[in-house]
């Protein structure tokens, strides 16, 4: 935006630059506190008085546009910013169309009014239910910070043949439309369905199930399978240790919770166990806010031609996670944190707030 100030306002600004030792944040605020009957300028406009003086040796000359243009661009930056105020989700370009200037100019208006965009935070969507049962699980890990160490994180996740794709990120620069193609495999699916756990700062798995996920297939799992996984652990670990899964409807059965009673008494946590497990809790568990999309990204990076080669990725990127254990660490202590913020929120989401 051209500049509109007297050269009175550009000393007072260079002063008050001065004053602040050169932060343009608080210039704008000292200048707001000093001059509040006055046009207040934004940081870019203290910056760059500053560096005209230092290049030139003057203060920027003043504008020479007429009285009326200098109206007109006071009032179209008011309109944006009032529009701003009034629908924060409106676009730079419905905004430009609705008072007659160009995209640039809203962007330059926004910009140098410290505005910027932000995305929205994707969450599970939660019943009036839930709240209660999350606030009783997230008082529970803040009773008992010392048990997220020895609590075994476990999770199921599909991994399809191309996994989450975005093809609106997918582009390419050239002066003419060069008719690309993405290939697609919509006649040649498969897909691999993944068991992990997390332990402390340790990957445990992955596992993978060779059929549909049942109450008997998860059981004969828990019996037969998650001892091997569980070998490397010291004997003190797992003699203390807690089990956790959510209440997807094999974990739910009555053989498998019988199991658990009798392998963990009183130390595991789901649906129907000693801790209940609320619904629709992933921001609640490191496989869901960490591993998962870690493992994914890994996983992704290039396109997967057959389900061997998919599960060979999976492994690898395993691998690669289980060679970082302070990452590992980190996700499973962040649990904590999160649990204080779910009780600030009441219940409900809080992951916007991180």
């Amino acid at each position: 935006m051209p500049f509109v100030f007297s050269h009175v306002e550009y000393c007072d600004m260079h002063f008050v630059y001065g004053f602040c030792d050169g932060n343009a944040r608080a210039a704008v605020e000292e200048y707001q506190r000093r001059f509040p009957d006055r046009r207040i300028p934004s940081r870019s406009v203290f910056t760059r008085i500053h560096q005209t003086l230092r290049d030139t040796g003057s203060l920027p000359s003043v504008s020479v546009q007429s009285e009326r243009e200098v109206v007109r661009t006071i009032n179209t930056r008011e309109n944006i910013l009032e529009m701003v105020q009034r629908s924060p989700r409106l676009s730079t370009r419905r905004m430009a169309s609705r008072i007659g200037v160009s995209r640039m100019q809203v962007w330059r208006t926004l910009h140098e009014e410290d505005l910027y965009p932000y995305h929205d935070q994707r969450v599970q969507h939660l019943e009036p239910g839930d709240h209660a049962q999350r606030m009783d699980l997230c008082h529970w890990i803040k009773a008992h910070p010392e048990l997220l160490s020895v609590i075994l994180f476990s999770d199921e996740a599909s991994f399809t043949r191309d996994g989450v794709n975005n093809l609106r990120n997918v582009h390419t620069w050239s002066h003419n439309n060069p008719h690309e193609t993405s290939v697609t495999n919509f006649q040649k699916r498969f897909s691999v369905n993944v068991w992990c756990g997390v332990l402390g700062n340790r990957l445990i798995g992955p596992f993978v199930f060779h059929n549909n996920l049942t109450g008997n297939t998860y059981e004969a799992f828990l019996r037969n399978e998650l001892p091997c996984l569980l070998e490397d652990i010291p004997l003190m670990i797992r003699s203390q240790m807690y089990f956790q899964h959510d209440g997807a409807p094999p974990h739910y059965t009555r053989h498998v919770r019988d199991y658990l009673d009798e392998s963990f008494p009183n130390r595991w946590l789901g649906r129907g166990g000693p801790v209940a497990w609320p619904p629709r809790s992933p921001d609640l568990t490191p496989l869901d806010y960490y591993l998962w999309g870690h493992m994914k990204t890994l996983v992704y990076e290039t396109k997967v031609d057959s389900r061997e080669a998919l599960r060979d990725r999976i492994f690898a990127a395993a691998e690669h996670i289980r060679n970082h254990p302070g990452n590992i660490a980190s996700a499973t202590q962040s649990l904590l944190m999160r649990a204080e913020n779910c009780i600030a929120a009441g219940g409900g989401h809080f992951e916007q707030l991180l």
